[in-house]
């Protein structure tokens, strides 16, 4: 796997795991985003939350996606390399 590629599958994959982390930990604690912003945007009723959950569900996705496509970028790239000509 050349820079490019480690940068790459790197980046998509710090960026899932975030996403995943956020995601947990708005499902366990629900709250911690008004007490972090410190506003309720959604008047206590939770719609915010299972907004920001699922689009949060969204990015996990798209990242991890996005890092198994590189990682076989990289393999299919490294096997050219190694065909004999």
């Amino acid at each position: 796997m050349n820079r490019a590629h480690k940068v790459r599958f790197s980046i998509d994959t710090a960026f899932a795991s975030l996403a995943l982390g956020l995601l947990l930990l708005t499902l366990v604690f629900p709250d911690w985003i008004e007490l972090f912003f410190g506003v309720d945007p959604d008047g206590g009723n939770g719609s915010v939350e299972w907004a920001i959950v699922g689009v949060l569900a969204l990015t996990t996705i798209v990242f991890a996606a996005l890092a198994r496509a590189e990682w076989r970028r990289a393999a299919a790239h490294e096997m050219q390399e190694l065909k004999p000509s």
